[in-house]
């Protein structure tokens, strides 16, 4: 199936396509446009692709911009103006990137895989009932990491219920892993289900990797419950593990839209946004924060981000500096066909190096680290074995880093860090660093003699009270305006409900 993902106008044109409820006979006559087909007519297989392809949009797309700035893998370029309030933290609930991710994810996401799980349900179609359910369970829960707290149990009623109550994060996420669970439940053997194939934009209709994906979502959200819930934490997964579950993994191949082409609005939504629809192609520079790191461990995976072993990086935030070096500082590279990563293969393999860790006395915790390191290395073309082998900088349980040596969770999410700078999933990287602390940040901006390569700092130009960094998105006003149910505004400095 060819994508489509003209990121900008998903939310309206193809959930109008889709979900257009004119009051018609069923029958179709001169008066019934087929290009917008109505409600009674849309199945399981139309839907699902166009609430893909709005997760897809708003993670790979705006999602990618403020998780890649806001961990430290790129900056804005220097004096310039596109992604300032980005850079400087300066992200209020009327901005684009505040109210984008809600609206589509909501609207062309959400709406889509509840009418997808409904309909699959009514069928008996268990395939297309567990593929809308790990969606929804997916998007809502990027939604709730962002936000704290949104509408769910009342959500997605329509006319029925305008204004639905906003539920807790740990109530909303207790309630995807129990719809995962009932999805797992399924017989995806019964006549009555069919093969996704090619409306399957990410594993092509290969059922085993949904199951896997579904198991890796529940690890994933566990693991965000280690601060707040450390016994439901625990019992998860050390009850998910147990089963003998099977998990993302390279058999598997990652959670992720690849079928890009490089032809506007088919393109990688990143791509999309920053290149093609920019007058310029060079708004995202190298951030010292991350080049930093990956010089000072001779990382071969710099070429690949920055097009250079020696790349000019910028100071994060400090786009308002006159450097002479910075407008030759490298650009963040693209291409129209990258990847948008869901889950990835490394992301897994860490996530189950954590658990044993944590539960399991670390005695697989080495070989999971090791593959993690290794299919991160892979995605860009590069070999890690040398990294990884006694001696390497990443070997296990003796990577340093400001000449101390890396405890075994640091070491992880440090490598997991570095590989969500691949497929579009910065964002990945600035939830772990508000659940677990890492990569630690600095005391020093990183200008200073006593900069840490790899520490992250404090923006250069922040809006926020001197020493903080932010934690969420504030509620969007498109939805605090229409809501009466809304909560009041929280700070972005205010941690979500599993942060430390």
């Amino acid at each position: 199936m060819k994508i489509f993902n003209k990121y900008i106008v998903i939310g309206t044109c193809l959930l109008s396509a889709m979900f257009v409820d004119t009051g018609c006979k069923k029958t179709l006559n001169i008066n019934q446009d087929p290009n917008f087909p109505t409600l009674a007519q849309g199945t399981p297989a139309l839907v699902f692709p166009v609430g893909v392809l709005a997760t897809t949009g708003k993670v790979g797309g705006d999602l990618a911009i403020v998780g890649g700035m806001w961990s430290q893998i790129f900056t804005q370029a220097s004096l310039s103006q596109q992604y300032t309030d980005v850079d400087s933290y300066n992200l209020q609930n009327t901005d684009g990137f505040v109210d984008a991710p809600w609206d589509v994810m909501f609207s062309s996401g959400l709406k889509n895989y509840q009418y997808v799980i409904t309909q699959a349900d009514s069928l008996q179609d268990w395939n297309y009932y567990l593929l809308g359910t790990v969606m929804k369970a997916y998007t809502a829960e990027v939604l709730v990491d962002l936000y704290d707290q949104m509408p769910y149990s009342q959500a997605l009623q329509g006319a029925a219920q305008l204004n639905p109550k906003f539920d807790d994060g740990y109530s909303i996420y207790t309630s995807l892993i129990a719809s995962i669970d009932t999805a797992l439940g399924k017989d995806f053997t019964a006549s009555t289900v069919t093969a996704p194939g090619s409306q399957d934009l990410i594993f092509g209709g290969k059922m085993s990797s949904w199951v896997a994906f579904a198991n890796t979502l529940k690890l994933k959200m566990y693991l965000r419950m280690i601060n707040a819930h450390p016994d439901v934490a625990t019992a998860g997964i050390t009850t998910l593990i147990n089963s003998g579950a099977t998990f993302i993994n390279a058999s598997t191949g990652g959670a992720s839209v690849t079928n890009f082409s490089d032809a506007p609005g088919l393109d990688n939504p990143l791509y999309e946004q920053n290149i093609r629809q920019l007058n310029t192609a060079v708004n995202l520079r190298a951030s010292k924060t991350f080049v930093s790191w990956l010089e000072s461990n001779a990382d071969p995976r710099i070429n690949y981000f920055f097009g250079s072993s020696a790349p000019i990086a910028i100071n994060q935030g400090d786009f308002r500096s006159s450097d002479p070096t910075y407008p030759n500082a490298a650009v963040f590279v693209e291409t129209a066909v990258d990847p948008v990563d869901f889950i990835s293969v490394a992301e897994s393999y860490f996530m189950q190096a954590e658990a044993d860790v944590r539960y399991f006395g670390g005695t697989k915790a080495e070989g999971l680290y090791n593959q993690g390191v290794t299919a991160a290395f892979a995605a860009t073309g590069n070999d890690a074995s040398t990294f990884i082998a006694p001696g390497g900088a990443y070997a296990w349980g003796t990577e340093v880093e400001g000449g101390v040596t890396l405890q075994p969770i640091q070491q992880i999410i440090r490598q997991k860090w570095a590989s969500f700078a691949f497929g579009c999933h910065g964002m990945e990287g600035f939830f772990e660093h508000n659940r677990t602390g890492y990569p630690e940040q600095s005391a020093v901006y990183s200008t200073s003699l006593n900069y840490i390569p790899g520490q992250w700092v404090v923006v250069k130009n922040s809006v926020l009270t001197p020493g903080l960094m932010p934690k969420r998105l504030v509620f969007p006003y498109d939805e605090t305006s229409r809501n009466t149910n809304a909560p009041a505004i929280v700070p972005s400095t205010t941690a979500v409900w599993w942060g430390k």
